[in-house]
């Protein structure tokens, strides 16, 4: 059993690289891959425990793309940490997040909700300051009861503090994730709030730009969802995959390698994903 989609303390997920591998040892899984959002700070020390260790560690990343609707997020497997174009543009998502954080405090701020940005870094680990770290401020300081709470008053798409940030294109982010050596992976299809027809020809087209594989096995799809996606992967030639958007304390009902209790990501669709680098 695997997880292909794994979070740790360099973007938003609350256990260190090695300690999520620790953790998948214990869960008698056979490997993970550490994809954290728009960052690779992790990947050294994430492929230099794995290596030390028991389970196998895929280099990864999530890279948020712009989309029609919704939200696209972009997974990139078995990539190179050190690739140029891909660091490059990791860069610049960066500085970008850092202008949009800036935006974040000084809404929240005018709202009568007063943070400093060292409370929101505080709340982060190693590298990445995002939403969810002010989530967590707001709700240390009492303004909401849950980080739920403070997406749905306050940090969500549409919402008075909210702040937008530079996203990749579709193109240019799986151009960069192949550039790199990695397969990229469209990660939950549901976020992205279309309908049938209208995903059916974005993964057609994502496909046609080099989309290697179709996130079908995940906390948040049910029997019927898995089965639509399993076709759609069929039908455009692309990979299953799975995980879990593992967090650990940041969404404590996420378990590692079986989400709400009874996710499974057989071990075979990691190499079907593989093979597709040298297809």
């Amino acid at each position: 059993m695997i997880d292909l989609h794994v979070h740790s303390t360099f973007s938003d997920g609350s256990l260190t690289p090695e300690q999520l591998l620790a953790e998948a040892a214990q869960a008698g899984l056979t490997a993970i891959a550490l994809t954290d959002h728009d960052s690779v700070g992790g990947l050294k020390r994430f492929i230099a425990a794995a290596a030390a260790g028991k389970v196998r560690g895929i280099p990864g990343v999530e890279i948020s793309a712009d989309s029609p609707s919704g939200s696209m997020h972009i997974l990139g497997y078995d990539l190179d940490p050190a690739a140029k174009m891909l660091n490059e543009q990791l860069e610049h998502i960066r500085k970008s997040r850092a202008e949009r954080n800036e935006k974040i405090l000084y809404n929240l701020n005018k709202l009568g909700l007063h943070l400093t940005m060292n409370e929101i870094q505080s709340q982060a680990g190693e590298d990445i300051v995002g939403r969810l770290h002010f989530a967590r401020a707001l709700q240390v300081r009492g303004y909401v009861q849950t980080t739920d709470e403070a997406f749905g008053k306050y940090l969500a798409k549409g919402k008075p503090a909210y702040g937008e940030r530079l996203r990749l294109s579709p193109a240019d982010g799986i151009r960069m994730i192949r550039e790199a050596g990695g397969v990229a992976v469209l990660a939950h299809p549901f976020t992205l709030q279309m309908n049938k027809p209208d995903l059916d020809a974005l993964v057609g087209e994502l496909a046609g730009l080099g989309l290697a594989g179709l996130e079908v096995l995940y906390p948040q799809h049910n029997a019927r969802t898995v089965k639509e996606y399993r076709r759609l992967a069929a039908k455009h030639n692309l990979a299953v995959t799975g995980g879990t958007d593992f967090h650990g304390a940041s969404i404590p009902a996420i378990k590692l390698g079986v989400g709400f209790g009874d996710l499974r990501v057989p071990d075979e669709l990691l190499d079907l994903l593989l093979q597709r680098k040298t297809s």
